[in-house]
């Protein structure tokens, strides 16, 4: 799941360490409620160690950010803190979906055939320089509208995976530079999905699709998407019967994680 918008990290000087979703946990038990409860703080002590934590959080996002051309916004600090504190592994939804088919060789999973139905997503279109760059400053935007920059005012939840369209050109030798990220919202929140106060999030509603995914770990950036897209075409019995030029990338584990969780789907067509 491609969770946490860009990479984090920052322990030594020069050096970021990357923190994953489990250390998220940690941080969160170290907020400032925490330590109110545990050691009797007054209120403006709690208040002095919530602004020391959002500092702590948003230096982590902004040194690694650095490194990636991406720059991450001091108005990000309150969202990056929330998602923090609300990071319970317990409490993500994964997205339903019926397994039609698993295809394996000599014991190894090739891939699945699922079927996703109808549901409504928050989707934002990026174009930046590189794969990663986009999908860093579109979830850092779709951040904002989980942590509480919505309608209802409320924080709401982390679904996985994070999804990611992409599109190559007619012959799959590359991929195009616009790509939209997207957010499966939580089943209580589907008949009636929280307005994004950022006019560039659309709420869509996408159809009932057949989707083969295939799982791959490790980064993902123009090259390893097109290797393994080539890869999932060599595989599948008949992969013309999918879109030729639109793929999705699924991730399940933080950016952060070093050897993060994917999966390529193919479309099948309507």
């Amino acid at each position: 799941m491609e969770t946490g918008g860009c990479r984090m990290g920052g322990a030594e000087p020069g050096a970021p360490a990357m923190i994953t979703l489990e250390d998220l946990d940690g941080m969160a038990e170290e907020s400032p409620d925490s330590a109110r409860h545990s050691h009797g703080g007054s209120p403006e002590e709690a208040e002095r160690m919530e602004d020391e934590e959002q500092e702590r959080l948003l230096g982590y996002w902004q040194s690694v950010g650095r490194g990636h051309q991406v720059d991450v916004p001091r108005d990000m600090a309150e969202p990056i803190q929330q998602l923090t504190r609300n990071n319970n592994p317990q409490e993500r939804q994964t997205i339903p979906f019926t397994l039609i088919q698993r295809k394996e060789k000599l014991g190894d999973l090739l891939y699945e055939k699922r079927q996703y139905g109808k549901a409504k997503w928050a989707c934002i279109k990026m174009k930046g320089k590189q794969y990663e760059q986009s999908i860093c400053l579109g979830f850092m935007k779709l951040m904002k509208y989980i942590c509480e920059q919505n309608s209802s005012g409320l924080y709401l939840g982390i679904t996985i995976p994070i999804v990611t369209i992409v599109h190559t050109n007619e012959s799959q030798s590359e991929m195009t530079q616009s790509v939209t990220v997207a957010y499966y919202l939580p089943d209580v929140l589907q008949d009636q999905p929280p307005h994004p106060f950022d006019s560039d999030i659309i709420i869509e509603e996408w159809p009932s699709t057949i989707i083969y995914s295939r799982s791959f770990r490790g980064i993902t950036n123009e090259d390893s998407i097109m290797r393994e897209i080539n890869l999932l075409a060599e595989i599948l019995e008949s992969p013309e019967l999918c879109l030729q030029d639109t793929f999705i990338i699924a991730g399940y584990t933080n950016p952060a994680a070093a050897n993060r969780l994917n999966e390529i789907w193919f479309l099948q067509r309507p």
